[in-house]
């Protein structure tokens, strides 16, 4: 998970996945999720609809200009979002005509954690207390 665009890719490999092993840098394990922006892979045209969405849910969308995903989709990058309950707001932003997919993974959600540290690897299991 490096917040490079691949969302929709890494969420079809995780979901095809018998064991999702997530490999991220340390600073994206956060006590309260909302701290990073939620990207959203869009279809291009439908950006400015998907934007006017984002934004009556209390999101400030703002779009990665001149990146284009490996799908030909473009990337709005959510900020401000309250994320309660993960995978309710995964459900309803993907329900976004025009959303291809939402980085977001609260519905497949990784069985182990592999974080890069300075003192080294922390492995984080699922359901154990990460602080």
């Amino acid at each position: 998970k490096g917040g490079g665009g691949a969302l929709t890719r890494e969420k079809i490999v995780a979901t095809a996945s018998r064991r999702f092993i997530c490999i991220a840098d340390g600073s994206k394990l956060v006590k309260r999720l909302g701290r990073h922006p939620v990207p959203l892979e869009v279809v291009p045209m439908a950006r400015e609809q998907v934007a006017a969405r984002v934004r009556k849910l209390g999101g400030r969308p703002v779009w990665r200009k001149g990146f284009v995903t490996d799908n030909g989709g473009e990337i709005l990058d959510v900020h401000g979002l309250r994320i309660t309950d993960p995978a309710g707001l995964e459900k309803k932003l993907e329900a976004i005509p025009g959303v291809v997919c939402a980085g977001i993974f609260g519905k497949r959600k990784a069985d182990l954690l592999l974080l890069g540290t300075p003192a080294g690897v922390r492995r984080v299991r699922a359901g154990s207390k990460t602080r």
